[in-house]
């Protein structure tokens, strides 16, 4: 199957491995030497070749996989670090994967896109009809790890529980009540928490807060200018 793709750092070959339910797309990358990660000293010296298959964007209404072929390299025999203490190291396209990651990070921001915009299960099912699977697990965790974006210091906030694992795990969601949006979701809601963060946004005049007494000394203890 010939066809015309651009992956970042790597060369793609002419020929794809159309199988009956997802594509595979082979490639090699582009650098012509290995850095240490330890020293940054490049080297030139293969010690072996092995596969990666990570998940990638679909192509063509396919799931799509791509097999990249990562050199090993010996340390250069120029290295001066007397601190380095590798022997042999392999090359990372961190551009287009993660360290031992099983998709491509433009896969996982796709994926945490939909979950952001659908949720976990109702993202599970659409990205299943986008030729992006992933369980609603995968999708929840995927935005969880998607960074923060900058917002103005919040003025008038809203602290409530919600449940990690009902019945067993609780945490605490920050609303901000002007921009009715969330801003935080705290891994707990004992008062050291939650006190925590309302003293590191000092700027807080007002605190909405759930009938929990916890929440009520939380308040006091870290916002007491509210």
């Amino acid at each position: 199957m010939d066809i015309s793709l651009a992956i970042p750092e790597c060369r793609v070959a002419r020929f794809v491995e159309q199988h009956e339910d997802h594509l595979i797309i082979p490639v090699r990358l582009d650098a012509a030497s290995g850095r240490c990660p330890d020293c940054g000293q490049a080297s030139r010296s293969v010690h072996s070749r092995y596969h990666r298959q990570p998940a990638d964007l679909p192509v063509s209404a396919s799931q799509t996989r791509l097999c990249i072929e990562v050199r090993r390299f010996f340390r250069s025999a120029n290295c001066l670090n007397p601190a380095c203490r590798r022997r042999t190291f392999a090359e990372a396209p961190m551009t287009l994967l993660a360290p031992r990651a099983r998709r491509t990070r433009r896969l996982g921001e796709a994926q945490a896109r939909v979950g952001l915009a659908c949720g976990g299960a109702g993202g599970a099912r659409l990205l299943t009809h986008l030729h992006m699977p992933a369980s609603r697990a995968t999708v929840l965790r995927l935005v969880t790890r998607m960074p923060m974006p900058d917002a103005p210091a919040p003025i008038r906030v809203g602290i409530d529980n919600w449940a990690i694992r009902k019945g067993r795990r609780y945490g605490t969601i920050v609303v901000d009540l002007d921009r009715h949006r969330v801003i935080d979701l705290l891994p707990d809601r004992t008062a050291p928490t939650v006190a925590g963060w309302l003293e590191r946004h000092p700027g807080v005049e007002l605190v909405a807060r759930d009938r929990l007494t916890e929440y009520a000394r939380v308040a006091s203890l870290g916002a007491p200018q509210a």
